[in-house]
């Protein structure tokens, strides 16, 4: 049996494991060096090291050197991973609601309100449930 092909099989191929993801939400909170990033995600070195190597690769995020000697990088997020953030807050929203951790904090909309994520369509402008989608094949052509 051949699996379905899709694009969320393909995103989770790069960014399916817990430690990609962590160092995905420290780079959108302005966390760009190494230690920090290992410290505030408890990931193991070796393991941190491989992510961002595959993060690079993958064009989520770049190195950009911040100091000669010794030979230091920073981490910093590509026009791709900087898409993630909103799928992000999204995720951490999923989380606060159904799993029984609770933040230490909140995230407030640049309004002033404490955000509250929802999808809308951006044809229609209506709510995007999940339950109001289909998958539809594309035209080959296209």
């Amino acid at each position: 049996m051949t699996p379905r092909s899709c694009s969320i099989a393909t995103a989770l191929g790069v960014l399916g494991e817990k430690w990609s993801l962590l160092v995905v939400r420290e780079l959108s909170l302005g966390v760009h060096r190494f230690d920090e990033i290992q410290r505030n995600t408890g990931a193991p070195r070796d393991i941190l090291a491989s992510r961002l190597r595959r993060l690079e690769e993958t064009g989520v995020l770049e190195r950009r050197i911040y100091q000669e000697r010794p030979l230091r990088h920073s981490y910093h997020l590509t026009a791709c991973g900087q898409e993630l953030r909103p799928i992000l807050l999204s995720l951490g929203e999923w989380g606060e609601r159904w799993t029984p951790q609770v933040n230490g904090y909140e995230w407030v909309h640049e309004c002033g309100e404490v955000l509250e994520v929802e999808h809308t369509c951006k044809a229609c402008g209506g709510a995007v449930t999940g339950f109001d989608v289909r998958p539809q094949a594309r035209d080959a052509a296209a």
